[in-house]
């Protein structure tokens, strides 16, 4: 399954980097995060609870980030595992550019599932990636557009 899009927010580039390297503000956009541990500086662990059609799982996983474009791109790769709902491993580029003091952030992710969750169909899956991905999207560009008014 592959997944791109790009969003327009408010912010410098500097801000939106940050942002996204900020476990705090990374919890509050995740869709069901229940938890986001940083272990490193390039190492993330965690807890997520999804509903996908009518499976409800809670993922345990580690994230994997690759920071050597930054501040203009990076890329993360992640697994997780729910028992037996399944599992998923994936990984996305990010594009962060300024365009008029505001940041283009695109980017394009592949994921691969298995288990309960593989045997939804390929349809509920995408059409829920592409929610979910729209969701902390959203969120995310919310939050800093709040951070920088404050």
């Amino acid at each position: 399954m592959e997944l791109k899009d790009e969003i327009l927010i408010d912010a410098p580039k500097e801000r939106v980097y940050a942002a996204l390297n900020d476990p705090e503000i990374l919890k509050q956009c995740i869709p069901g995060c229940e938890e986001l541990i940083q272990h490193s500086d390039t190492e993330l662990e965690a807890k997520v609870v999804l509903k996908i059609g009518p499976v409800k799982a809670k993922f345990s996983g580690n994230v994997t980030l690759d920071k050597s474009g930054a501040p203009d791109a990076f890329s993360l790769t992640g697994q997780g595992n729910s028992g037996a709902a399944g599992h998923a491993k994936g990984g996305a580029d990010v594009t962060l550019s300024e365009v008029d003091g505001k940041t283009m952030l695109t980017y394009e992710a592949k994921a691969e599932i298995g288990g309960k969750l593989a045997q939804l169909g390929s349809r509920l899956i995408q059409g829920t990636a592409k929610k979910l991905a729209g969701a902390f999207f959203t969120k995310f560009a919310e939050v800093i557009t709040e951070t920088a008014e404050v």
